[in-house]
C-alpha cells in the first residue's frame, strides 16, 4: 500500500536526493541545492510544494508541483515533477502521487494539471497518456537562460531608459 504526506522542512536533503536521482535519469544537471529546496519550499514564500509517496515506510516517489494561471483558462497546477525509483514502478506509486495532485488541483478549484515530458521518455508519455493527459501538438515549451536572459534583461533595461 502507498502513503502519500506532505514534504516537510527536514525532507530538503530527501528531496534533493530525489531530484537529483530523477536529473540522472533524465539526463539533466541538477543545479538546485538543498539551502534552495529549504527556502524556496519551506521559507516564509514558498515556490513550491512537494509530496511523498512511501511503500512500507521506504520513500518510493514524489511529485513536486506549484501554482501555475493561464490567462484563458485561469488557475492550474503546474506538476514539475512525477519521479518513482527504479524498484517501485509499476507498483502504482506514481497513480497514487498523480491523484494526490490531481485531488488537491480539484480542491483548489483549478482548471487542470500542466507539465512537461521529455520527448525521448515513452515511459511517462505512456504513462500520463494512460491517465488521460491531451499532448498539446500546437505548443513549443521555450526557455530563456544564461547569457540570453541577462542580454534581454540589458535590452529591455536600456529601451525603458529612453
Amino acid at each position: 500500500m502507498v502513503r502519500v504526506r506532505n514534504a516537510q522542512p527536514a525532507d530538503a536533503k530527501l528531496l534533493k536526493q530525489l531530484i537529483d536521482e530523477m536529473g540522472h535519469h533524465e539526463r539533466m544537471n541538477v543545479f538546485a541545492s538543498e539551502e534552495s529546496l529549504t527556502v524556496d519550499g519551506f521559507g516564509p514564500k514558498p515556490m513550491f510544494h512537494a509530496i511523498l509517496g512511501l511503500v512500507d515506510g521506504a520513500v518510493a516517489g514524489y511529485a513536486l508541483f506549484y501554482d501555475c494561471y493561464a490567462s484563458f483558462h485561469g488557475r492550474g497546477i503546474f506538476l514539475e515533477d512525477l519521479f518513482v525509483r527504479e524498484r517501485f514502478r509499476g507498483s502504482g506509486v506514481g497513480n497514487v502521487l498523480l491523484s494526490n495532485v490531481a485531488q488537491i488541483a480539484l480542491k483548489q478549484g483549478c482548471f487542470g494539471i500542466m507539465l512537461n515530458v521529455l520527448k525521448w521518455n515513452d515511459a511517462a508519455l505512456k504513462f500520463f497518456d494512460r491517465a488521460g493527459a491531451s499532448l498539446l501538438h500546437e505548443r513549443n515549451t521555450l526557455c530563456l537562460t544564461d547569457a540570453s536572459l541577462r542580454e534581454i534583461a540589458e535590452k529591455t533595461s536600456a529601451a525603458a531608459a529612453l
